[in-house]
């Protein structure tokens, strides 16, 4: 009996597997034009950017000869440093700012919502109205409000409470926090529906639970909140940082890069160089380089999301 009972155990897993392998293969043939459509319009343009990164290729005129200097030519280029210090500083700011006025929004709303206080569907609705602000308007409204002419916004504010006017857009050291600035208003809104939708989803009987064992608000928050809320931010700082690196209308429109290349981010470096240059062979190795990085940056993230159960 127990030599009838291994040649069965032993058995399942194989018939386990061959029923698998029947079911792929069924599936398989349905999966064609799903894998044709996503090939031609996602790895094709992939593949092509590579084989243009390759050549000499222009705007005016289709690539003369191949080979790996186009490669070593951009990414020796004497201000890419700089660019991508603009582009580090520019997207770590973003991106800490945005998690956590996102977040700080969130719990006002569901703290109102539980309280049914007036008032938390207007703070939600206005918090939305930035996201869906095109990035050029987006821009032009922070321009008109970063002027430091008399009539301008900000200062206009400032020499109310006796203050000098503050040169927002003109000093390469503020630009810089000016963009970042117009980025998080825009940005904030989306991080606030990943954080409410997660906060929503947490489940009451923790605060309870931990409002018995004489739990304070605060410790509620770093011990209940905060660990639930673990891969809503994870997965949230993902989002908007390949969102953040691919920024460069709103930028475009209100410093153009400048002063000087205080504001130029590595996506309006790339715009610059294809549109501008009509170097096109350039712009793909920066556009590669855009992929390396937010590839790179997304595979770190992703090591520190949680498991699931290991069964």
């Amino acid at each position: 009996m127990s030599d009838l009972s291994n040649v069965t155990q032993s058995g399942a897993p194989s018939r386990r597997r061959r029923g698998a392998a029947a079911a792929r293969a069924k599936v398989a043939p349905w999966l064609l034009p799903l894998v044709l459509i996503l090939g031609a319009f996602y790895l094709y343009p992939v593949f092509e950017v590579f084989r243009l990164s390759f050549g000499d290729a222009t705007l005016l005129q289709p690539a003369t000869h191949y080979s790996f200097s186009t490669f070593l030519d951009t990414l020796s280029r004497p201000e890419l440093p700089q660019i991508l210090y603009v582009t580090f500083l520019f997207t770590a700011a973003s991106v800490i700012g945005q998690q956590l006025l996102g977040l700080m929004v969130a719990l006002v709303v569901v703290r109102g919502e539980k309280r049914r206080l007036f008032g938390t569907t207007i703070l939600r609705t206005t918090a939305l109205v930035a996201w869906v602000v095109p990035g050029i308007a987006g821009g032009i409204i922070w321009k008109m409000l970063f002027n430091e002419a008399p009539f301008g916004g900000l200062n206009s504010l400032l020499r109310l409470f006796g203050a000098g006017p503050v040169q927002w857009l003109s000093d390469p050291h503020i630009a810089i926090w000016s963009a970042v600035l117009s980025n998080v208003w825009r940005g904030t809104a989306f991080s606030m529906v990943v954080m409410y939708a997660a906060l929503k989803a947490i489940n009451p009987v923790l605060y309870e639970a931990s409002s018995i064992d004489g739990a304070r608000p605060v410790q509620r928050f770093f011990y209940v909140t905060l660990p639930q809320l673990r891969g809503a931010i994870l997965v949230n700082m993902i989002l908007i940082t390949i969102q953040t690196l691919n920024v460069f209308d709103a930028i475009i429109s209100l410093t153009g890069g400048g002063p000087g290349r205080a504001t130029e981010v590595l996506s309006l470096y790339t715009f610059n160089v294809i549109f501008r240059n009509y170097d096109l062979s350039v712009g793909a190795v920066l556009s590669i380089l855009m992929l390396v990085i937010s590839l790179g940056l997304a595979l770190i993230y992703a090591r520190f999301l949680p498991r699931g159960d290991a069964r």
